[in-house]
């Protein structure tokens, strides 16, 4: 049985990165029968940025770690890992990840649960996850389009997997908002991608359980 950590991040009653979030794990579930779903609601719930506290309890041994402090953060970092498919839902924010989004990756980075240092640097513990980017944004942010070059979004994302020792990243994008005549176009190409998505990812379920 898979388990599925779904993130919202977007504050808009008419959010399409929900949307997108809706279609995958609707799609995922049917191709999955019992997949269990986890739901964050960044908006809901904010996750608190760090402080110079949290970070020293954060680093400090765990016998000596003041849980009050870290309550929240071990919560996320325990959902985080608790998950085989993390889908992140989200609008581009000036080119990259949302303030909330941001505060949640800060509160599951954590050295000794999903990073750790070896003779060569720093070694990531929460390999074998996928994490799954379901992004809108206005304006051609795709690699090779106009604006592929400012899109600090997908790979922030991909580098952070990997410091995380996780290799396998998936982003879907619905582009171009301000051209509303076509959106529903663009929605429409979207959730084609992620249904493609999904068939990959669970036959890739399959082979692994057989």
């Amino acid at each position: 049985m898979s388990t599925l950590l779904r993130i919202d991040s977007s504050p808009r009653s008419n959010s399409i990165s929900r949307e997108l979030t809706d279609v995958f794990v609707a799609e995922y579930a049917a191709n999955n029968p019992g997949t269990k779903v986890i739901i964050r609601d960044l908006v809901a719930t904010p996750p608190p940025f760090v402080t110079e506290e949290w970070i020293s309890n954060s680093f400090a041994p765990a016998d000596q770690q003041d849980l009050k402090v870290l309550a929240l953060s071990n919560e996320l970092t325990d959902e985080f890992l608790a998950a085989d498919i993390i889908v992140i839902g989200m609008p581009m924010y000036n080119f990259g990840v949302p303030a909330n989004v941001k505060a949640w990756i800060d509160q599951i980075v954590r050295a000794g649960r999903t990073f750790g240092f070896g003779e060569n640097g720093i070694v990531g513990l929460a390999g074998g996850r996928k994490i799954v980017s379901l992004i809108s944004r206005n304006g051609a942010f795709k690699e090779g389009e106009p604006a592929g070059p400012w899109n600090h979004q997908e790979v922030y994302l991909s580098h952070l997997a990997g410091l995380l020792g996780i290799t396998e990243t998936y982003a879907v994008a619905v582009q171009s908002r301000s051209q509303y005549d076509r959106l529903p176009e663009f929605k429409q190409e979207a959730f084609a991608e992620i249904k493609a998505l999904v068939e990959r990812l669970s036959g890739s379920a399959i082979a692994a359980v057989a």
